[in-house]
């Protein structure tokens, strides 16, 4: 059995947890999420705890088993905390305003770019170089992050571009005569 799967996935108070039809569903003070629960891996609330078990015994229902317990988590902390991405802008006149469920961003292009927000992300500016992305679903909070950063990623010889907050970018030297 997979050594993720062992352990179970605490329920804190005012979380709902439903096994229905091949479908898991989560709701909680910040919303409710649902995903297709694997049918090689048995999903069942067990008093305050959801434990997970492998069906049969081949080595893709042990590794299922260890995936959707990890599903599983990121879902309860989902609804219960939520899950936050921060991005920064690092060049002269890049910036980021925020309006709405649209990103308006100026990063040295001859035209703005506008990204639309996805049902259930919210997106902030603190700062005209600083961006917040929010939302209950962990897999689709990093990939709105992924994709704005990939507007314009850094660039190794002066660093500029859009990176998520915390990141190291290792810096080229430049060519010598």
């Amino acid at each position: 059995m997979s050594r993720i799967a062992k352990y179970p996935v605490p329920l804190p108070k005012g979380v709902e947890f439903t096994v229905a039809g091949g479908s898991i569903s989560v709701k909680g003070p910040l919303g409710s999420i649902a995903r297709a629960a694997d049918p090689n891996v048995e999903v069942k609330k067990d008093g305050e705890q959801i434990v997970f078990k492998a069906l049969g015994n081949s080595n893709h229902a042990n590794a299922m088993s260890g995936t959707m317990r990890a599903l599983v988590a990121n879902m309860v902390a989902g609804v219960t905390k939520g899950f936050e991405r921060r991005l920064s802008l690092v060049g002269v006149g890049y910036r980021a305003q925020a309006q709405g469920d649209k990103l308006n961003l100026s990063l040295g292009f001859s035209h703005p770019v506008v990204q639309q927000m996805p049902k259930g992300i919210k997106v902030a500016t603190p700062t005209q170089t600083e961006i917040v992305i929010t939302g209950i679903d962990k897999q689709l909070v990093g990939q709105v992050a992924a994709e704005v950063r990939a507007q314009r990623s850094p660039e190794p010889y002066k660093g500029k571009g859009v990176r998520y907050t915390g990141e190291v970018i290792v810096l080229k030297e430049t060519k010598k005569k």
